[in-house]
């Protein structure tokens, strides 16, 4: 087994002291000349060193990681918003760590514990479950956090999300152009975080004019769902989705049951998740401003310099409403 090379090693190689190396690999505390420095630096790759990790944040306190506790990191939606996140992180040299949370309320209080366990620089929360503030185990530990997508209405953690109330209000907007009145809703089965802003949106902008529907938030529910309104004869003329899994389930029951999509059925989704483009037919959506989230909440984490704001999100107009796609 070989041995693993130290700063030691470095230093005899390049004709430097142990010190010299430790600024050269920590930019600091000291300046080291520019000569010295390309000389401990071709040292150090002809040796293959690595510097230690662990016992570099032992002795700064910082790890150089941030963690990231996701909601759902099989959802498509939730896993576009992860790689914002994690080239966020990486524009400010940090390292990106995920846990699943997998819309549990238990696991994500636990993740938040490990990664704290784990001494990460801070913490990235994209909850599903706005009701336990987690993030204030974190600011009891002195660990910075921030919450993105959806957390608690109340407490001290900040919260990027995007504008729904534009998002909703344009979607009603744009059916209505194409000569729907009665435009139903399809929520998730409880109301809560943005889905329940979304239908409360959708309700405002409606009128009350429209069937509220519900399902789980698997394209397989919303699927059940629309198959079982086919067969009763009870399908509406045009639904907004809270979220593109269940936009997506609905063209896959339609598809089945030879419903025709979007002259018997017009289809919005309200994520804009990259799969939205390649649906049959292509899927209607509001595009989420998720690079714009990632950098807000990463710029909020690491700086707090500058106050929350809600980037807006533009629809997306393709075939599933009775537009060409765009």
């Amino acid at each position: 087994m070989s041995r693993q090379i130290t700063v030691a090693d470095v230093a005899r190689r390049a004709g430097t002291s142990t010190a010299v190396v430790s600024y050269v690999m920590n930019n600091g505390p000291r300046p080291v000349a520019a000569a010295t420095r390309e000389r401990v630096l071709a040292a150090a790759e002809e040796l293959g060193y690595r510097p230690n990790r662990i016992a570099r944040a032992l002795r700064s306190r910082t790890t150089g990681v941030v963690g990231l506790v996701l909601a759902d990191a099989l959802n498509p939606y939730f896993g576009a918003l992860a790689g914002h996140v994690e080239q966020a992180l990486a524009g400010h040299g940090r390292l990106m760590l995920i846990g699943n949370a997998g819309y549990s309320a238990e696991r994500q209080r636990h993740l938040v514990e490990r990664f704290l366990d784990a001494r990460v620089d801070g913490l990235v929360i994209a909850s599903a479950d706005a009701g336990d503030d987690v993030a204030a185990h974190a600011r009891a530990a002195g660990v910075p956090a921030v919450y993105l997508h959806n957390g608690p209405a109340t407490g001290d953690t900040p919260l990027v999300t995007a504008d729904n109330g534009q998002a909703v209000r344009e979607a009603v907007a744009h059916l209505r152009e194409h000569g729907h009145q009665e435009i139903a809703f399809l929520a998730g089965p409880q109301d809560t975080g943005p889905v329940g802003r979304r239908r409360e949106i959708w309700q405002a902008a409606t009128g009350g004019r429209g069937v509220l529907l519900r399902s789980g938030y698997a394209r397989a529910e919303a699927d059940t769902l629309i198959r079982r309104l086919a067969a009763t004869g009870a399908v509406p003329r045009a639904v907004i989705a809270a979220t593109d899994e269940q936009a997506i389930g609905l063209l896959s029951g339609a598809c089945a049951t030879g419903l025709p999509v979007p002259g018997g059925m017009a289809v919005i989704g309200l994520d804009g998740t990259p799969d939205s483009a390649y649906t049959a037919p292509s899927l209607t959506a509001t595009g989420q401003p998720l690079a714009a989230m990632a950098r807000q909440a990463v710029d909020l984490l690491l700086d707090s310099a500058s106050p929350p704001y809600s980037p807006s999100a533009a629809l997306v107009r393709r075939r599933s409403c009775g537009c060409e796609d765009g």
